[in-house]
């Protein structure tokens, strides 16, 4: 074979390829579809939940605030089908299997699972202890496993299923200032990343998604340690910047068109793609510049036992001031 037609060879793969991918994603539907998101009763979850059900998926939320769940209910409500709110503490795996045989007793087998279901700590490593790092691997790690091991058999019997794994540009860059999350969101990163290669020959799709900085209005329900005040500013402000952050809404729309294509890997926001090709090609400078960065942010002050605080009641001149308005409208959005 000469080098011309060895060149028409890969531009046909290539076209097929293309078409294969777009088919795909025309003909996957969410409607009708059991949708279970975990995390649904706020924030990234509730967004996904609302579009799902304009989608006229089937969907079932779970989160453990029984009254935040009330509010998203009434809320997706509005979209489409009322969902399916079940509370539950996805880090219990009796209550994740209870959940999940409830989803499946009411609306029927599992077709989508998104983990999204998360916790943020912030504050310099020397105010985190073992609890920190084991509370947000529970929840984030082990609830995202939780959820996946009551699924599997029947996706596996089916031979189908789609599985979302909601991870962080902190699970692929550890970002100062919030190693237990980083860790936690490295190995479902990791943990996601086999998944997929594992569970391929079964028919069921798993997506890893990173998002980048997002305007959900989390940083209310994030826990703050050390100089609670100035972590819970820097990390607001941080999430309102205009060209840096992505709205929850459009994340949403990315994630499930990722989801319905059968994409491996979502990352989300330029920013955080560039910073991605930046720790591949040059992991050295990238450390260097974190710890840059790190140098800007508050210092540490007390021990590692030292009182964390929720964002709400970390309130100061700065976090309450107009750098953080895109986020606040964000938190009242998405019932944070």
């Amino acid at each position: 074979m000469n080098r011309k037609d060895s060149l028409l060879l890969g531009a046909a793969g290539l076209a097929a390829w293309c078409l294969y991918r777009a088919t795909q994603r025309l003909t996957y539907s969410f409607a009708n579809r059991v949708v279970l998101v975990t995390g649904g009763s706020r924030g990234l979850g509730l967004v996904l939940a609302r579009q799902l059900a304009a989608e006229g998926a089937r969907v079932a939320i779970c989160a453990r605030d029984e009254e935040e769940l009330d509010r998203a209910k009434k809320d997706v409500s509005q979209f489409g089908i009322a969902p399916l709110a079940i509370p539950c503490d996805v880090s219990e795996p009796d209550l994740v299997h209870q959940c999940v045989d409830e989803v499946r007793n009411e609306l029927g087998p599992i077709d989508v699972l998104i983990n999204n279901a998360a916790i943020i700590q912030v504050g310099p490593i020397s105010n985190m202890n073992r609890e920190d790092f084991a509370e947000a691997l529970a929840t984030t790690f082990w609830g995202a496993y939780n959820m996946i091991e009551a699924v599997l058999p029947e996706m596996r019997q089916r031979e189908s299923g789609r599985i979302v794994n909601v991870s962080s540009i902190g699970g692929k860059i550890a970002v100062p200032h919030l190693l237990p999350y980083c860790a936690a969101k490295f190995a479902l990163a990791g943990y996601s990343q086999g998944l997929r290669a594992e569970l391929a020959n079964n028919g069921i799709v798993v997506t890893t998604v990173y998002p980048g900085l997002m305007r959900t209005g989390s940083p209310r329900n994030a826990v703050f340690k050390g100089q609670a005040e100035a972590e819970y500013a820097w990390f607001k402000i941080s999430d309102s910047l205009p060209g840096l952050t992505i709205s929850a809404e459009k994340a949403g729309r990315d994630i499930l068109n990722a989801c319905r294509r059968g994409d491996g890997e979502l990352i989300l926001s330029l920013p955080a793609k560039l910073a991605v090709l930046l720790q591949q090609f040059c992991p050295e400078l990238t450390t260097n510049l974190v710890s840059v960065a790190n140098r800007l942010l508050p210092r540490a002050t007390g021990t590692s036992d030292s009182p964390a605080l929720q964002g709400k009641d970390c309130k100061s001149a700065w976090s309450e001031s107009f750098l953080t308005r895109m986020t606040e409208a964000a938190a009242w959005r998405n019932n944070q």
